[in-house]
């Protein structure tokens, strides 16, 4: 069958909901009776077959398209795809698909294992919380909650610990994002974050971002489309190495000032930042919740971010989390509230730190002395301009190099540009920066 008629798929669908037609029309599919590369009817057709609005056909479509069942447009018709998709995070899919083999992955920008505290000697320090095994859902056990309390920007109303900084993220866009609702996001962002709002249904609205974080005009643009929650990273952008400056904060309260969305801030380096830097919670702390990560300085199986700020999207959060793990483990929590106040941990990250900072120096030298200005700024990676994004990944391909580009971390067309890991030492650096200098001149 290379189409169907909308008379014959109305006959085989029982409930004539966007649910209904949905869930009907992956069953067929399942089972074969509508064959891979098949056309379904317009929406128009089917719609009026069926005896419903074209908005329901149109939501099962939705509905459809975002599983990975089918391709197109409505009112051209809609194609069943050849092999439907898996539900997966396409923009990280995307980066981390070329991980394995011989390849030097500089993709992603991780942290150096060989930097990182030992975590299963700080599990063998940490106090036994007395309601272990409890099946009590503690937001956060109280010795972590003292340790990270007098780090945090201001003081928060409620306190939640998460299973890590992208799991915070999607706690908070599930509970608090209606699908169809907008959300400004500071661009470049990180992927998993873009997918994480394209899975929930948000509409993502671009705010330029530059070395002092997001900029002030872009963001009052982006408002006009009354957003419910705006992302950003504060200091040390993944994606950008900006870090919102004094003047910057001041400048986008004036923005955000008679608003009422939600402002969640994405603190991704946590304690391996190089600058304290500012808090737009600290101007309205009843509507901001900073999400640290401890991952990339204290080691990402512990598998936790906290989250501190308003009470409402926190506890909305809260309650969210309740269909799946319920609370994050109590064993890991008391490991990391143990090596924030370890004095010999403290001095260890603090060494991470400069080791990572000189890491970023050497490989910016190494690129000056190949004729190519690269930003250190801050974090674990450094983004190299490119003129051509193909012919760059293919340069860097034919030395074993595997990265990613900006595209997938970008809302709007941006420069071309490539990624560059610094987190892990590099046998040969001076190779890698051989590498990119070619890379960025391909054409």
């Amino acid at each position: 069958m290379t189409a169907t008629t909308a008379e014959w798929l109305a006959a085989r669908i029982e409930e004539p909901s966007a649910l209904g037609i949905a869930a009907a029309i992956i069953r067929m599919v399942r089972q074969g009776a509508i064959a891979s590369g098949c056309r379904l009817p317009t929406v128009r057709d089917l719609a009026g077959v069926l005896h419903v609005s074209p908005a329901t056909v149109s939501a099962a479509w939705a509905t459809l398209r975002k599983h990975g069942v089918i391709e197109g447009t409505g009112r051209q018709g809609m194609r069943v795809l050849d092999a439907p998709r898996m539900l997966a995070p396409k923009r990280f899919e995307n980066v981390v698909r070329l991980w394995g083999g011989s390849v030097l992955d500089l993709s992603l920008a991780t942290p150096d294992p060989g930097l990182l505290p030992n975590l299963q000697f700080a599990i063998t320090q940490a106090p036994v919380d007395e309601r272990l095994n409890w099946y009590q859902r503690p937001s956060i056990i109280p010795a972590l909650k003292e340790a990270v309390a007098p780090t945090w920007p201001w003081q928060p109303d409620a306190w939640f610990v998460a299973n890590g900084g992208y799991d915070a993220i999607r706690l908070l866009i599930a509970s608090g994002v209606v699908p169809g609702e907008y959300v400004a996001v500071a661009d470049p962002s990180t992927p998993r974050t873009l997918d994480i709002l394209e899975l929930f249904g948000a509409r993502v609205l671009s705010v330029r971002t530059d070395a002092d974080g997001p900029q002030p005009e872009s963001l009052r643009q982006a408002m006009k489309s009354r957003p419910v929650a705006f992302i950003y990273e504060p200091r040390s952008g993944s994606r950008s190495g900006s870090t919102l400056s004094h003047t910057r904060h001041a400048q986008l309260t004036t923005v955000l000032d008679g608003s009422d969305c939600l402002i969640i801030e994405d603190d991704g380096l946590g304690d391996l930042n190089l600058h304290a830097g500012f808090s737009l919670g600290t101007a309205y702390p009843d509507r901001t919740v900073v999400v640290r990560s401890y991952s990339k300085s204290h080691g990402p199986d512990l598998r936790i971010a906290v989250m501190g700020g308003a009470e409402l999207p926190i506890e909305r959060a809260r309650l969210y989390q309740q269909f799946g793990a319920g609370w994050t483990s109590r064993i890991l929590q008391g490991a990391l509230a143990w090596m924030l106040t370890d004095a010999a941990t403290q001095t260890q990250i603090d060494h991470a730190r400069e080791v990572y900072r000189g890491r970023r120096v050497q490989m910016v030298s190494l690129l000056a002395d190949r004729g190519l200005t690269v930003t250190p700024r801050d974090g674990l990676s450094l983004v190299v301009p490119l003129l051509s994004e193909q012919q760059g990944l293919l340069v860097l391909a034919s030395y074993g190099i595997a990265t990613e580009t900006g595209q997938e971390g970008s809302i709007q067309v941006r420069p071309p540009v490539a990624r560059l890991g610094i987190g892990r030492e590099l046998t040969d650096p001076g190779r890698v920066a051989d590498a990119y200098a070619m890379a960025a001149r391909a054409l």
